[in-house]
C-alpha cells in the first residue's frame, strides 16, 4: 500500500505508510509536531541521530536539513498525527502577546516523549479523521492554538525558536557544508538555506573548496560511510541512507569504486579490506 495522507485542514493531517520502508531527505518550510500511533522513525540531523516509536511526542524545527526513514513495526504501519505549526498560524497566536523573540536557540529536534498534555490534545484528533464532512475551521484554529499553548508551558524557551520568523540569512559556507553533507539536497536547497542564490552557492563553493559541489558531497559522504562502516560496524544499509545515498546498489558501487572495496568486504573479518580509506 502506498503513502495515504488524510487532512483535516492544510496543517493537520494524519500519515500513514502501511506495509513498507520510506526514505526522504527534507527541509521542512515550518515547524512539524508529530505524535507516533505506531512505527518507528530515524531522523538523521546534523547534531545526531534520533529515534522516535509509539507514543513519541516531538517537535521538528523549520529551514533545518534531515533524512527521514520511516519503518512499520511489529505487524503495524508507520501511522502519525502531524500538527504544522506555520509561521502565518504562529504570528496570529503570538501577535497580541508582546514576545519577542529574542536569541534563537540552537534549532534542534525537541522530544516530549508521552507527555500527557501534548498526547491529549493530538489524540483528541483522530476520531475526526474517520468523520466525512469538513473539520470546522474554528476547531481547528482552537488545537492548534491548545498544541501552541501546551508547547510554551512544556518549554518555556521555544517562544525563542516559534516567534522567529527570519529567513536563513548568508552563512558561513564552509562551517554550514561541513555540518550537512550527509543530506541529499539539491544545490539550490543548499544555497537557500546559506542565504544564497544557485549562481552564488556554486561560485561561493567554488572559490571555498575548489571544486563542484556534487565531487566534494561525493566525497565527504563515502568518507563519514567508510567510518561508520570501519569504526562503529553498522550495516551498510544503515550507513548507505545516513550519509546521503539513494540506495544500496549505487552506494556500493561508489564505494567500492572509491577505496577499491566493497562495504561487505570491509566488514569482512578476515581483512579482505584495508583498515583506512585508500589515498
Amino acid at each position: 500500500m502506498e503513502h495515504v495522507s488524510t487532512y483535516l485542514t492544510p496543517e493537520i493531517k494524519l500519515s500513514c505508510y502501511e506495509d513498507h520502508f520510506f526514505k526522504s531527505d527534507v527541509v521542512f518550510d515550518h515547524h512539524m509536531l508529530i505524535w507516533f500511533i505506531s512505527g518507528r522513525t530515524r531522523i538523521v540531523q546534523a547534531d545526531g541521530v534520533h529515534d522516535f516509536q509509539t507514543g513519541d511526542i516531538f517537535l521538528i524545527p523549520r529551514n533545518q536539513p534531515a533524512t527521514v526513514l520511516n519503518y512499520p513495526k511489529d505487524g503495524l504501519p508507520h501511522k502519525t498525527v502531524v500538527m504544522s505549526l506555520t509561521t502565518d498560524i504562529l504570528r496570529d497566536f503570538y501577535s497580541g502577546l508582546g514576545v519577542k523573540a529574542g536569541e534563537p536557540p540552537v534549532p534542534k529536534i525537541r522530544s516530549f516523549r508521552q507527555h500527557p498534555l501534548l498526547e491529549s490534545c493530538l489524540a483528541s484528533l483522530v476520531p475526526y479523521f474517520a468523520v466525512k464532512g469538513p473539520f470546522p475551521p474554528d476547531l481547528a484554529a482552537l488545537k492548534m492554538r491548545e498544541a501552541i499553548s501546551i508547547l510554551r508551558t512544556v518549554e518555556p524557551d521555544l517562544d525563542s525558536l516559534l516567534a522567529n520568523f527570519d529567513d536563513p540569512h548568508k552563512v558561513d559556507l564552509i562551517h554550514f557544508m561541513e555540518k550537512n553533507y550527509m543530506f541529499n539536497l539539491p544545490a539550490e536547497t543548499f544555497g537557500q538555506l546559506t542565504g544564497r542564490s544557485l549562481t552564488t552557492f556554486k561560485r561561493d563553493f567554488k572559490k571555498a573548496f575548489n571544486t563542484t559541489p556534487q565531487r566534494w558531497l561525493t566525497r565527504k559522504r563515502l568518507e563519514l560511510a567508510h567510518y561508520q562502516l570501519a569504526e562503529h560496524r553498522k550495516k551498510p544499509t544503515d550507513v548507505c541512507y545516513e550519509t546521503g545515498f539513494e540506495n544500496l546498489s549505487h552506494f556500493s558501487y561508489a564505494f567500492k569504486k572509491q577505496f577499491g572495496y566493497s562495504p561487505a568486504q570491509l566488514l569482512a573479518p578476515t581483512g579482505q579490506a584495508q583498515a583506512h580509506p585508500a589515498s
